[in-house]
């Protein structure tokens, strides 16, 4: 009788099927964004062809925002922070793409933006930019890299530039009735000090001592009349890419370094990075930080976009919650909810994948590995492709993410009419199967397709079946499933040992592995009631050694266990003098 019921039903959901997923609003987005990234063709004098979005400048104009994005040959506009719609500007634009931009919104009648990649600039203005129209002022302003140009609610106005492993962020007065023109002398403002500030340290996990990290990207964002300055440091290409912030009373200073630092931190995860970034008041009056992630499989520079929510606590501390930070969180939209995380778990985790084909060394295995450097490379792109995975026990199936991969694409600049088809299939015992998600007849360009389904659907076993990429391979990163098992979350990490090293900076962490757990995630931060920070480590590594901290400050650490069932209750919070 079971049997039978269970036949009916997946009978029911068949009829539904084309109902399950997608076109309709959803309430959670995944990090990396979902938009259609231009093809760089910063190194394709070198034949090397990737997909890349960077260095986000995001600013709310008339109640809807407008993202500008390194090298894009235009920018993208939306209504809510999670859908957007790329405007091609044309001949207003620069010829090789904005480089590093910088947006301000000033009330509301004038939006001006620069970002020429030479350092020498005029600032852009317009009042429609849904229309692609701009005007440049009649002046230039030379030797900016990574400009910031900010017009305080006085109408006094600022720029902010730098990039340098050597040069402090600086800065200087305009005036913004007499074409932007200087006014005032140029001042230092700060640079990295990496001998206090663990995280400033160049290198992937902060591991190179040799080479000076860079300081680059300034974006200064005003609140409760302070001046938050934040800045992306120690390089684009690491997992530790960050932003970090100094406060001051106005605009030029002095800048005083913020004790809790980096505010936007993902250092572990399927995707790593969260430097370079802007930060904007979104729908609700909710902050959200956007922010670069490193994806370098086919060159260092392959980089794309992420956002968190973003806090000034009681004390004026700000901060990103940038916890389980590529697993699906409430959209900007939901009321109350706004950036949380939504519970989802990662189903697919190290789960048996099989392909209808593979070129060698890139197996369906590297889907389900939280490896973004690893990719699954079908023989051929036609409708004959598809892969499994097997989850191994049935769960709930809420949302699912597929990441393409741009393995020797030859493309560069951008494509009208880009597409991608695919449908996705569930099935509780691998004979009967449903539709999850069906993109056979979509007209849009998805390289980070997150689709959250209308109707949960419980499955063991999921199914990609390709139609359509437009790329001359079909590879993919990962297939990420999220939802939940039927099982219990792991227990409380009882056990928990933070060792701070004689050089400060450093901290070794170990713990006693809980049976059943996925990964864990490290907390820390200034007080116990401030636990801003977090590391994901997946595995079976129950030690791991950070480089972040900065000498002359107190911590406190905790951490978590998870697993595709949910997440434990946080451990007790020690503290590290």
């Amino acid at each position: 009788m079971r049997r039978l019921i269970a036949n009916l039903l997946l009978a029911l959901l068949c009829l539904v099927s084309p109902l399950l997923a997608q076109d309709m609003r959803m309430d959670t987005y995944c990090n990396p964004l979902n938009v259609d990234y231009t093809y760089m063709i910063y190194n394709s004098s070198k034949d090397i062809s990737y997909r890349s979005g960077a260095d986000p400048a995001v600013v709310e104009f008339c109640g809807e925002y407008y993202m500008f994005v390194t090298r894009t040959h235009g920018y993208w506009h939306s209504t809510d922070l999670q859908n957007w719609n790329f405007i091609n500007p044309g001949e207003n634009w620069y010829p090789q793409g904005c480089n590093a931009p910088a947006a301000h919104n000033y009330k509301d009648s004038v939006l001006y933006v620069c970002g020429d990649p030479s350092g020498v600039m005029s600032v852009l203005y317009t009042d429609n930019p849904k229309s692609g129209n701009w005007k440049a002022t009649p002046a230039i302003i030379t030797n900016l890299q990574d400009p910031d140009l900010f017009l305080d609610d006085d109408g006094s106005a600022y720029m902010f530039w730098g990039s340098s492993n050597k040069w402090p962020i600086r800065g200087m007065k305009l005036n913004k009735n007499y074409r932007f023109i200087q006014e005032g002398e140029k001042l230092e403002l700060f640079n990295l000090d990496p001998e206090k500030h663990g995280w400033e340290r160049f290198g992937e996990n902060h591991a190179d001592t040799v080479l000076g990290g860079y300081i680059e990207g300034p974006w200064l964002t005003k609140h409760n009349g302070r001046y938050y300055m934040q800045y992306a440091a120690p390089g684009t290409q690491f997992n530790v890419y960050a932003d970090g912030v100094y406060v001051a009373d106005h605009p030029m200073g002095p800048y005083t370094y913020q004790k809790h630092n980096p505010i936007s931190y993902k250092p572990g995860g399927y995707i790593n990075g969260a430097g370079h970034g802007s930060t904007v008041l979104g729908p609700g009056r909710q902050y959200w930080h956007f922010g670069s992630m490193a994806l370098p499989i086919n060159m260092h520079w392959e980089r794309r976009l992420c956002m968190f929510p973003t806090y000034f606590d009681e004390d004026g501390i700000m901060y990103c919650d940038t916890r389980f930070g590529d697993y699906p969180r409430y959209a900007p939209t939901v009321p109350g909810k706004k950036g949380e995380f939504r519970g989802w778990m990662l189903l697919s985790y190290n789960k048996p994948a099989r392909g209808s084909s593979a070129v060698e060394g890139h197996t369906a295995a590297g889907l389900t590995d939280e490896n973004c450097k690893t990719y699954w490379l079908a023989s051929s792109n036609d409708e004959t492709q598809w892969v499994e995975i097997d989850l191994q026990a049935p769960a709930t199936v809420n949302a699912i993410q597929v990441n393409y991969n741009d393995y020797k694409s030859d493309m560069y600049g951008r494509y009208p009419d880009l597409r991608h088809r695919y449908t996705i299939e569930g099935s509780v015992d691998g004979v009967n199967w449903i539709r999850l998600v069906n993109r056979s007849n979509s007209f849009k360009d998805t390289p980070h397709d997150y689709v959250e389904l209308e109707i949960p659907a419980r499955v063991r076993y999921v199914r990609y079946k390709n139609i359509h990429v437009p790329t001359p391979h079909l590879s993919i990163s990962a297939i990420r499933i999220f939802g939940l098992g039927e099982g219990k979350a792991p227990a409380q990490v009882k056990t928990f040992d933070p060792r701070r090293h004689e050089d400060r900076r450093d901290i070794t962490l170990t713990w006693k592995p809980v049976k059943g757990a996925q990964g864990y995630n490290i907390l820390w931060g200034i007080a116990p009631d401030k636990l801003y920070s977090s590391w994901m480590v997946y595995g079976d590594e129950c030690r791991h050694l950070m480089k972040c901290l900065s000498t002359d400050q107190k911590y406190y650490f905790a951490i978590e266990s998870f697993n595709e069932n949910g997440v434990s209750q946080i451990s007790v919070v020690k503290e590290v003098k």
